[in-house]
């Protein structure tokens, strides 16, 4: 399990310049955001929400959701807490200090009721603990609600020039594309647990994947 020092170790000094440099190969996040079915009044959970940037673009495109976001680290949650502030979104935007294994809706947000929505993006590839973490967001959602996660696939439909070296670099920012992650939501799948759909985002460089709780 990566450490909080760890993180903010990672992020101490990107976390000034993130948003631009990964503007370019985080694909498929305002996908997400468009896409997520949500009413007015419907809460939303980030886990691993950095700078609160697709916090901040989806409470600016559905004025009636309530959002809420957590992070491992201190050092991404201060630009965070500015950048929120900076938006004018204080009162609907609410951030944790959290391990996404650790989320609880009550215990770490104090809520009454479990959350309508949660998404990752681009944050289980980042996560050694992803089961627990998978298992702690679907203990934080209400029946019928979805997670939707966003992240790194195979890349297969993409030359192999282009493949090798990309997941060389993203491995220097400790990234991996975890088949098994995807295994795991078919198999909850087949036990009847939820209703996974799958989507390809551009020739399987990542894919949106939204899980349905029964």
């Amino acid at each position: 399990m990566a450490t909080t020092e760890e993180m903010n170790e990672m992020y101490r000094w990107t976390r000034y310049v993130y948003d631009i440099t990964r503007k370019y190969y985080l694909l498929g996040r305002d996908r997400l955001l468009r896409e997520m079915e949500l009413r007015e009044g419907d809460r939303v959970l980030e886990i691993g929400c950095g700078t609160a940037r697709n916090l901040i673009c989806l409470a600016r495109q559905r004025p009636g959701v309530l959002c809420y976001g957590l992070d491992v680290s201190t050092e991404m949650l201060a630009t965070a807490a500015v950048r929120v502030k900076r938006s004018g979104l204080e009162s609907r935007i609410v951030l944790r200090h959290c391990f996404a294994e650790q989320l609880g809706y009550k215990t770490t947000f104090g809520l009454g009721q479990p959350f309508d929505a949660v998404f990752f993006s681009y944050s289980l590839s980042m996560i050694p603990t992803w089961p627990q973490a998978v298992a702690a967001a679907l203990g934080s959602l209400k029946p019928c609600a979805a997670l939707y996660v966003v992240d790194f696939w195979d890349q297969a439909e993409l030359p192999r020039w282009f493949r090798a070296p990309l997941q060389r670099w993203l491995g220097l920012f400790h990234v991996h594309h975890r088949p098994e992650l995807l295994d795991h939501l078919r198999e909850l799948d087949a036990r009847g647990a939820g209703k996974l759909t799958l989507e390809s985002v551009a020739g399987r460089y990542a894919y949106l994947a939204t899980f349905r709780k029964m």
